[in-house]
């Protein structure tokens, strides 16, 4: 009895520190991302709420985005398909991040003219894809950093 609550404690433990470790990471990329792509916004002011910063948008934007995805990913990982795995928390990442720089723009820059719903969307993309693309390959590779390494030493040893 007393190994089988050890277990289940050191698999509790594991799942937690996992989720933590893809918290941490998508908290700080996302928040780098919301900076790189939408930074320039950060000195006007928000239509829906006059008095909040871009740094409040910012924290609560990659709180929520990394909570949320934290879990999606982690139900994620009952795929055995690396690839496929990826490929999806990548596709998911992109979308969200997308999403928020769309709002972003939207609440600070949008609303105060008169641009027309395809210019939103254009300028959304144009201002994030350099960051969505090079941060979201960098959390995915942090994310899955050791079955990469392990995958990259099954291929070496293969040669």
């Amino acid at each position: 009895m007393k190994k089988k609550i050890t277990f289940i404690k050191s698999k509790i433990i594991s799942f937690l520190k996992k989720n933590g470790i893809a918290f941490f990471v998508l908290f700080i990329a996302t928040f780098l991302q919301t900076y790189w792509s939408m930074g320039k916004l950060s000195d006007n002011t928000s239509s829906s709420c006059l008095d909040c910063s871009f740094f409040e948008d910012a924290f609560f934007i990659s709180l929520l985005t990394a909570f949320f995805l934290s879990i999606l990913f982690s139900i994620l990982s009952l795929l055995k398909n690396l690839y496929l795995k990826m490929v999806l928390e990548f596709i998911l990442l992109i979308a969200l991040w997308l999403f928020w720089n769309y709002t972003i723009f939207v609440e600070r820059e949008s609303s105060w003219s008169t641009y027309l719903f395809n210019e939103e969307i254009y300028i959304t993309i144009l201002e994030s894809i350099l960051p969505v693309i090079v941060l979201g390959c960098l959390s995915i590779i942090l994310l899955h950093f050791k079955e990469i390494k392990t995958k990259l030493m099954i291929f070496k040893s293969l040669k």
